[in-house]
């Protein structure tokens, strides 16, 4: 070991080891029970943090969740082949994104941005791939219920919090906005709501039955 690598703690080696073994981020308390009371888990966290900074693969929070990651700095040097995955949606998209701007939102705000009925398969895609969850009811008549995104869709999305949430210009980049101008993209004349919400209703049954498209990105 160099003098800029020390050599881990016990204890240290041990938070390394539960975080490695993990498939999925875990959370700043169910590390403390892993750990034992009397651990200083938050400042174990941060030395590991500080350990790993300089290496290939970093130490990594996201929305109180902890994981290793590859340095952001060498993904232009890593050819990296993805899972086998679906196309989403257009309609899904458009509501993923509108939660996550707009949360806690209820369905009929969903329907009032986008201009359109918002058909149940579109929520049932984003339920599936746990990016968004129910939240609490508006104290509102018929006390509706409000949408959320969960930490799933900030990890999948590279984001420590929704602060992190790119711009418009960025989204549409991204294929999270439709790019047409938003009169183009509201009901055709003649086409009323229940005809867009069947097109979305089309699209999670086109979803499920698709088979996922290999895909690998440099």
């Amino acid at each position: 070991m160099s003098k800029n690598s020390p050599e881990l703690s016990a204890e240290l080696r041990i938070l390394e080891a539960i975080l490695f073994a993990s498939a999925e981020p875990l959370s700043t308390e169910i590390l403390i029970e892993q750990m034992g009371e009397d651990a200083n888990v938050p400042e174990m966290l941060k030395e590991l943090k500080a350990h790993y900074a300089p290496r290939g693969v970093n130490l990594v929070e996201t929305d109180g969740h902890w994981s290793f990651r590859t340095a952001a700095d060498l993904a232009g040097q890593m050819k990296i082949t993805r899972q086998p995955r679906r196309k989403l949606p257009r309609a899904a998209a458009e509501v993923l994104a509108i939660i996550a701007y707009h949360q806690p939102v209820t369905r009929g705000e969903i329907e009032s941005i986008r201009g359109v009925e918002t058909g149940r398969g579109t929520l049932d895609i984003l339920l599936e791939l746990g990016w968004v969850r129910p939240g609490k009811r508006r104290e509102t008549p018929g006390r509706p219920l409000t949408w959320n995104t969960t930490p799933d869709f900030l990890s999948h999305f590279n984001l420590e919090s929704l602060k992190d949430l790119p711009g418009i210009d960025e989204l549409k980049a991204a294929g999270l906005l439709d790019t047409r101008p938003v009169l183009a993209s509201l009901p055709r004349e003649g086409e009323g709501e229940a005809d867009v919400a069947a097109e979305d209703e089309d699209d999670f049954a086109a979803w499920i039955r698709d088979e996922p498209e290999a895909e690998a990105a440099e």
